[in-house]
């Protein structure tokens, strides 16, 4: 018998494994309720909700107090990290949220760096607004520095959340409803009965008797007595209906004194028709009576029926148009604003003929007047459709978008004009440390915009596990600019976001100019050293990812290796060993430049790994003497990029275009310091004749500067 049941656990291990998993994956339904007690404190059970969404009535006995819900299961917005913040929120009965706190997340930047709590109390802050109210971040509620997507999400989860399950069950009106059409008053035009038959304003329903005739066969009262009675041509009923609320109809149908009494008798939200026929059948029927209802007609719309009493019905004693046929009957019919009619959508009048065909048996045939208003009557409004998050998030920072367009707009033309530009150091250089202190001050810190290797690791799970455009568009100024760094990387490499867009490399290039300008002495590491301590950060990469393939949360905490958390977006305001850390690297570049770019950041490992696919090579090192026997761009690269014979290695390189200067600089690059010397020989030899002479092709390529420096006869 052990033997049995051991063979049988066996088997079914890993069965019961699945279930087990599966029940770990899938998100938590079941309510508990003592989880809603302390803002319901006379709550005594929770029963389900009646409609389409997941949420819990709170009762004390069998009376309700409110809804609870978890907004995962209602309004699952991804947030920064690509999955939605799954919040525990209730509200009274009132609309009035009474409870509003944290299930679950996995936001990166709260897992390590900004206390839990503070999450905790900015979910809290939405006690007791009410569900229809617009909060927005920066205005009533406080944001959090460093986690502006993750709260402007939290935000908008309670509140959409809320909204949708207080529309469903009748607390507020529902916000997906289309609002009825409006009938515009300031459209009318003289028109006489032909005219408003032929535009549709007035529509017509004719049968004739054989029409009739032929509705009735396969039913008792086919061969009732008044069946082929008259000849199948004649008229049974010619019926014209119209809506009156409309100037164009009502004032010409009616004139305008009678057209007046009729709206003024009118309530809100009721419309009024005119039902007008002749022929041998009666619309209104010889049976109707006072206090009766007229069972002959009826209005439907979508699923509801109209049906009229003697109170809803008044004569048309005259027409008022031109035109018009011979009417026996012309009756107008009030739509009471109970039936919820809206003029802009259509609807039918229903004639209902019947035969007998005993004493207390009837059959009855029914046919339908369509009418569609004419679209120039009405003004139609479209359902509030529930915008996007992202959209919201884009246009509250339409100034942040646009200062970032600006900077970006400016790096393109220094990189498409770059060979101009280094030419001149005096305009290049501060115009280059100047972008330097935009990147850190606005991009960095006022915008929080520091790209992340996690974001790397991000994108990746997000192309293995679902993509979700929305996930990244959550987040204006990050998505522009690895938008903007992904077009760069195939055009020039990685040095264009390394040396100009990151913020904690701007940060280190700024101390470090500040330090040589103070003298301080610089420490440079061997190059056959430097060469092997490139492949830390990509060791760290592929670290980062490995781990991530087993947590993605474990190796964003592992990503903490970056100090662009630390140092730009919490701005240096956190623990001690987060905050010593930063210092310590920021401290670290002011004697060896961007030490921490050029061997751990795995981040520009990240970025280099596709960079090799560049198009471009714009930097010049085409001179012969490049790096044999010519150092000087070798020993001045101040990330040591260059090889001792010369080479620029891209996958290190960060576009700084120091060398570039370099290059054209006839006082440092000797080259270029040979050719001047040779064209201020020859300008020599040319002022002591006084005649003109030709200078040689390479002398002749030398700048505006060179001429300048030509001695004057005075001189001489």
């Amino acid at each position: 018998m052990s033997i049995r049941r051991s063979a049988l656990l066996t088997f079914a291990h890993p069965w019961l494994l699945g279930l087990m998993l599966l029940a770990v994956m899938l998100p938590a339904q079941a309510i508990e309720l003592g989880q809603v007690t302390s803002v319901f404190p006379e709550a005594t059970h929770l029963e389900r909700a009646e409609g389409e969404h997941p949420a819990k009535g709170v009762y004390a006995g069998d009376e309700l107090l409110g809804y609870v819900f978890e907004t995962v299961d209602i309004a699952p917005i991804p947030a920064y990290s690509g999955k939605p913040v799954n919040l525990l929120v209730g509200f009274d009965l009132e609309g009035h949220i009474t409870l509003s706190t944290i299930l679950d997340h996995e936001e990166p930047i709260m897992l390590v760096g900004i206390p839990e709590q503070r999450l905790e109390d900015f979910a809290g802050a939405h006690i007791p607004h009410h569900v229809s109210e617009r909060l927005r971040v920066g205005e009533a509620l406080d944001s959090i520095s460093g986690a502006t997507v993750t709260v402007i999400v939290v935000t908008e989860t309670v509140m959409r959340a809320a909204r949708r399950v207080a529309a469903e069950q009748g607390l507020i009106p529902d916000p997906a409803a289309t609002l009825p059409a409006r009938v515009r008053q300031d459209v009318f035009e003289p028109a006489d009965w032909e005219t408003l038959v032929g535009d549709g304003t007035i529509r017509r329903l004719h049968l004739s008797h054989g029409e009739i005739d032929e509705a009735f066969v396969g039913t008792p009262a086919e061969h009732a007595p008044e069946a082929g009675r008259n000849a199948p041509d004649e008229t049974f009923i010619d019926l014209y209906i119209t809506y009156l609320n409309a100037p164009t109809a009502g004032r010409n149908l009616l004139g305008d004194r009678v057209y007046e009494q009729v709206m003024e008798r009118l309530g809100d939200n009721e419309h009024a028709i005119a039902v007008m026929g002749r022929g041998d059948y009666s619309f209104k029927g010889s049976g109707y009576v006072r206090g009766g209802i007229f069972d002959r007609i009826d209005v439907s719309q979508g699923n509801t029926t109209v049906t009229f009493q003697d109170s809803d019905h008044s004569r048309i004693v005259r027409l008022g148009i031109d035109g018009a046929p011979s009417l026996a009957e012309r009756d107008i019919f009030v739509i009471r604003e109970d039936a919820e009619f809206d003029p802009g959508e259509p609807w039918q009048l229903g004639l209902l003929v019947r035969r007998a065909t005993g004493a207390l048996d009837t059959e009855f045939v029914r046919f339908n007047a369509d009418y569609s208003i004419p679209d120039a009557y009405v003004e139609r409004f479209e359902a509030p459709v529930e915008e996007a998050l992202w959209v919201q998030v884009w246009r509250d920072k339409t100034f942040q978008i646009v200062v970032l367009g600006l900077g970006l707009g400016v790096l393109t033309a220094i990189m498409l004009f770059q060979d101009v530009l280094v030419r001149h150091p005096r305009l290049f250089v501060p115009l280059r440390i100047g972008f330097l202190i935009y990147t850190l001050v606005f991009i960095g810190w006022y915008s929080l915009a520091q790209l992340s290797v996690v974001n790397i690791l991000t994108f990746v799970h997000s192309l293995m596990s679902g993509f979700s455009w929305e996930s990244f568009l959550i987040d204006p100024m990050m998505f522009i600019l690895w938008s903007f760094v992904a077009v760069t990387l195939l055009l020039w490499g990685r040095g264009v976001f390394c040396g100009w867009l990151c913020p904690f490399g701007a940060l280190q290039d700024l101390v470090n100019k500040a330090a040589r300008k103070l003298r301080v002495r610089q420490f440079e590491v061997p190059f056959a050293l430097h060469e092997r301590l490139w492949a830390i950060k990509y060791i760290l990469l592929l670290g980062l990812f490995a781990v991530s393939l087993h947590s993605l949360g474990t190796a964003e905490r592992y990503a903490e290796v970056e100090p662009f958390k630390s140092a730009i977006t919490m701005r240096f305001q956190r623990e001690w060993g987060f905050l010593l850390y930063a210092l310590a690297l920021v401290a670290v570049s002011a004697f060896t430049h961007k030490a921490y770019c050029r061997y751990v950041c795995p981040l520009g490992a990240g970025l280099a790994i596709p960079a090799r696919l560049r198009l471009f090579d714009w930097l010049k090192r085409h001179r012969g003497s490049c790096g044999t026997p010519c150092q000087i761009c070798a020993n001045e690269c101040e990330v040591a990029a260059i090889h001792p014979d010369g080479r620029i290695n891209a996958n290190e390189c960060h576009y700084c275009l120091d060398c570039q200067v370099t290059y054209h600089d006839d006082q440092r690059c000797p080259p270029m310091v040979k050719r001047r010397k040779r064209f201020e020989k020859a300008a020599r030899a040319s002022s002591k004749t006084g005649g003109i002479e030709t200078f040689p092709a390479d002398a002749a390529q030398g700048s505006q500067a060179n001429l300048q420096r030509i001695p004057t006869l005075e001189e001489k």
